[in-house]
């Protein structure tokens, strides 16, 4: 399920597409900038639940209403999305607030990856859910270029124009059309970790790549292993790529890979595999069974076993929380830092959901606008695990410190961030189970070693998915 699916944020699904975006350019950043921001936003962060002014979160926000909806006695809505577990439960509450408002009946319709094809299977079958979570924009072009999409609404767009910022609406854009609404952001560059294990082994926040190596040493010295890596899903991996590529090869490089303008056989990916393999490949630095791990363990395991938890480290997004166990407080007993700058600045990818209506009529439009909202998404950000990228959701929205500092981040960086490499590629290469980047990137992390064979072999599936 990715997360989709970074703070700034970075991808988490894994379904791809068929194209890279077309507006992409409004989401060009000056990352260096936004990831800065990122770094002073989380340095400090305390384990309270009160926003940055020192007051408790303001629990009736939620309950206000900022957006008119009609009414839609004996309208039933299907919507579908590949949320399960905590993050569907909470979705579901947003519905429910939605049907409340509306008298409308919404039914959430769990989907599988890659959910293009889940949703061609319906269109085929003559039942496609009203409203679908896209998690990718090349998804959306797909979507919108097989004549599935329909495109958002004045009253919808209306709400996006008054609570996002422009690059956040673009993104959802295909030949100028407005088709998506962007709900839920992420952030994939962080790396969250057990306060306990690092205060016993003595070791600090890295700022830099080789200070993570040294901090992974220091931990492993401590009798911990530093890094719990879900290896199971291949989303996970091309995080850990994005992060290291976007720092390290600047933005520019990232742009060119993330259109296939430069091919997986450039020296700037030799680089980054290089790097990622100071990691991958000292094997007593990741939890036993990497490849065999999901992401919501690769998160668990990290905050549990007390002193000698599996790992001490994992590189997730701020969508992590949820699989934190509740015993851990946020900020106190699980702590998280930026990804580590390997270049000159830290990274900042991001990642994200979007609503995308396939059946067009009054509920749907009305469910599109409900969540281009900030009142649906105070709903969610209140259950935490969630960030949104509407700009109007009051920072006191989220349940700690942490989080609202990562939301502030988020928002203050505007247009500034770069959008998950993989999640812009075609679904072939870039979000399909057991194939492509994916496929390619787990059996790097098995063999570490093979450098010149992972870029031959990404390249030759790269050409194949982008026709060229």
């Amino acid at each position: 399920m990715r997360m989709t699916s970074s703070t700034i944020l970075k991808r988490r699904s894994p379904e791809r597409d068929k194209a890279t975006p077309q507006h992409r350019g409004a989401a060009k950043a000056a990352a260096a900038v936004a990831a800065g921001a990122l770094a002073l936003s989380l340095t400090a962060c305390g384990g309270d639940d009160k926003d940055s002014s020192g007051s408790p979160g303001n629990t009736e926000e939620a309950a206000a209403s900022n957006v008119t909806l009609p009414k839609l006695d004996g309208t039933s809505l299907e919507i579908a999305a590949v949320w399960t577990g905590a993050e569907q439960a909470n979705f579901k509450k947003v519905l429910a607030e939605f049907e409340k408002r509306t008298g409308a009946k919404v039914t959430f319709v769990p989907a599988q990856d890659p959910i293009i094809n889940f949703i061609g299977s319906k269109v085929a079958g003559g039942q496609p859910p009203d409203v679908v979570m896209l998690p990718q924009p090349g998804a959306i072009k797909q979507a919108v270029d097989r004549g599935w999409a329909k495109p958002i609404g004045a009253e919808a767009q209306k709400e996006l124009g008054e609570n996002y910022s422009q690059g956040w609406q673009d993104i959802g854009k295909v030949g100028g059309k407005q088709y998506g609404v962007y709900y839920k952001a992420a952030n994939k560059s962080l790396i969250w970790y057990n306060n306990q294990v690092f205060e016993n082994a003595g070791a600090s926040e890295p700022e830099t790549w080789p200070d993570l190596l040294k901090t992974a040493q220091t931990v492993y010295d401590s009798g911990v292993t530093p890094f719990s890596v879900g290896g199971a899903e291949g989303w996970t991996l091309t995080d850990w790529f994005e992060n290291v590529y976007l720092s390290q090869a600047g933005p520019e490089k990232y742009d060119q890979l993330a259109k296939h303008e430069i091919k997986w056989t450039d020296p700037s990916v030799k680089d980054a595999l290089t790097t990622l393999a100071q990691v991958w490949g000292k094997s007593d630095y990741i939890a036993k069974g990497a490849l065999q791990t999901d992401f919501p363990a690769s998160v668990t395991q990290v905050f549990t076993g007390g002193d000698q938890p599996k790992a001490a480290m994992v590189a997730a997004g701020d969508f992590a929380q949820v699989n934190i166990p509740t015993t851990m407080k946020i900020g106190t007993d699980a702590k998280v830092f930026p990804f580590p700058a390997v270049g000159d600045n830290g990274p900042v990818v991001s990642g994200g959901d979007a609503a995308v209506i396939l059946e067009d009529s009054k509920g749907s439009q009305a469910l599109a606008t409900w969540l281009a909202s900030p009142d649906a998404a105070q709903i969610q950000a209140k259950l935490g695990g969630y960030l949104s990228p509407n700009k109007n959701v009051p920072n006191s929205a989220y349940p700690n410190a942490v989080q609202q500092r990562i939301a502030k981040a988020l928002i203050d960086a505007g247009d500034d961030f770069r959008f998950d490499m993989s999640d812009q590629a075609p679904q072939a290469f870039g979000g399909t189970p057991g194939k492509g980047e994916w496929k390619i990137l787990q059996d790097f992390l098995k063999n570490p070693k093979d450098v010149a064979g992972a870029q031959q072999k990404l390249e030759a599936e790269a050409a194949a998915a982008y026709g060229g």
